[in-house]
Order: C-alpha cells, then structure tokens, then sequence
C-alpha cells in the first residue's frame, strides 16, 4: 500500500476516532490532544499496518493504548509540591522531648489498670503483652485459641474504659 492510499484511508476513517476520544478523556481538549496523538502515531507506524485489516479497529487499539499509557504516567508523576515560604522546614527532623515525670504517671495508671483486671482477663493480655502468638498463650494456659482471642480483646476494652 503506497503512501498517498494509506493516508487516504487514514482520512477517511479518522472521524469515528473523536466521540471515542471524548468517552476515553471526558475533556474535549484531552480528547483533541489524543486523537492528534493516535493520527500522527498512526502516520509513524502505517508499515505495521496490515492491508485488508479493519483500520478502524486498529486505530482504535493505537489510541486506547495511548490513552492507558499517558494516565499511567500520570498517576506515577502524582505530586504534592509546597510552595509554602518554610520549605526548610519540610525534612527538618525535629524530635520533640516530653515530660519524663508526665509520662512516668502514664505508665503507672497503665500499670495500675492492668493490676486491677480479673486475672481471667490480666494473664493471657500479659503474655500477649509480652510479645506472645494467641496460639502459644493457648497452649500455655490450656484453653482454646477463641477463648483467649475474646479474653484479650475484653481486657484492651477494659483497660480503655479505665484509662480514660
């Protein structure tokens, strides 16, 4: 297929191209700027055009793909840029220095509420305090793995009705 009959085909089969543009980007310049794209990558590939195949579905495949490609791209240069004057400020890693005597009565009304639980409740939340898996306090305390789930779970509400 020569040059001139190619572009020709091209032409005359560009149109349908538009509406589908608009569907893809729901921006009418998005969709000017995609079917421009999918015509001149067309024009640059017309030798991996074959002839006596559907054009239509071909140029449809071109701009589907350059329309997947460019919202990838997008969405990996997804950026927040601050343009706020203290910029120096943005990675400036600041450690802030609590009271020591605050949180030492913290830790002790923690303490105190964890003491004050049943024991039924206070020894499996320990040991899972303690950095234990629910199935090795099971087997510890020889009860079932739902067991100690819900006694763990009812001392964390207990202790959050406690605490606060």
């Amino acid at each position: 297929m020569s040059t001139l009959e190619f572009n020709q085909l091209l032409v005359n089969n560009a149109e349908f191209l538009k509406p589908f543009a608009i569907t893809l980007t729901r921006d009418s310049e998005a969709a000017k700027d995609l079917f421009q794209e999918t015509l001149y990558r067309a024009l640059a590939n017309k030798d991996k055009y074959n002839v006596g195949t559907n054009i239509k579905a071909w140029l449809y495949t071109i701009m589907r793909n350059i329309f997947i490609n460019n919202y990838r791209r997008k969405a990996k240069q997804n950026t927040i840029f601050d343009s706020s004057p203290n910029e120096f400020l943005l990675n400036l890693n600041q450690v802030s220095v609590g009271s020591t005597a605050e949180s030492n009565l913290r830790i002790k009304d923690i303490q105190q509420a964890i003491h004050n639980l049943p024991e039924i409740f206070r020894n499996p939340f320990l040991l899972y305090f303690d950095g234990f898996k629910y199935h090795e306090i099971a087997d510890m305390l020889t009860e079932p793995l739902g067991t100690i789930k819900s006694r763990i779970h009812f001392a964390r509400k207990l202790l959050k009705s406690q605490i606060e």
